[in-house]
């Protein structure tokens, strides 16, 4: 096993969170169309922060999330009103951590641990506080802080000037096929959480290791 790295860095929606952990607020909400909101809202604000990086029309993935929502609701046609919309996006601050990521981070706590991600502050800060996992990263970065999301170049070396590692000394999750492509295109070693079972991009930019969820890593402890 590679003994350069020095700082693991995680992605956050769908890595250590689970992003349709905010289900059950649609199907309280909307009902039998919980779920379909819910998968769709995801996929358009995935869609919308691509979009805006393409066009060179920047805004926080915070308004992008609310953004995704509404459509995803006009798009099934329901009635819905703003408390609802607060109430959904709130959710976005309290989704559930994916049951293995504190015995993982307690397990690798000797390295530098990182979170890198598209969400904008006030949704990671808040996240990351309320499901007590704050003490375990010595940096929270995103990509707010430079305006380029993932996975273009820029945002890549923004992260890497925060660790103040080599591009090499970095593991990188993602459970996002495309966040792992962009982290190797770059030059980082990258691990896919490859937690829904995917094919893997067709991109020439196959990841270090595919693992089921995050416990794969723990075979990097030195």
């Amino acid at each position: 096993m590679n003994t350069t790295i020095k700082a693991l860095v995680f992605d956050v929606y769908g890595t250590l969170f689970d992003v349709y952990s905010v289900e059950a607020k649609c199907d309280d909400i909307f009902g039998e169309k919980g779920k379909e909101v819910s998968i769709l809202w995801r996929r358009k604000q995935l869609e919308y922060s691509f979009l805006r990086q393409l066009m060179g029309q920047y805004q926080p993935f915070k308004q992008i999330t609310e953004e995704a929502l509404i459509y995803a609701v006009q798009y099934y046609d329901l009635e819905y009103n703003d408390r609802q919309i607060q109430e959904l996006m709130e959710a976005y601050t309290t989704l559930k951590h994916n049951p293995e990521v504190i015995d993982v981070l307690e397990k690798m706590k000797d390295k530098q641990l990182a979170v890198f991600s598209n969400g904008s502050r006030d949704m990671l800060e808040p996240l990351i506080e309320q499901a007590g996992l704050s003490n375990y990263f010595d940096a929270i970065i995103s990509v707010d802080d430079i305006k380029q999301y993932k996975p273009t170049p820029a945002s890549y070396t923004y992260a890497l000037n925060v660790l103040g590692v080599e591009r090499e000394e970095v593991l990188f999750m993602s459970s996002n096929g495309w966040d792992i492509s962009g982290a190797k295109n770059f030059g980082f070693q990258t691990a896919w959480i490859n937690r829904g079972h995917t094919p893997a991009e067709v991109l020439n930019l196959a990841p270090d290791r595919e693992y089921d969820d995050l416990r794969g890593i723990l075979e990097w402890r030195e």
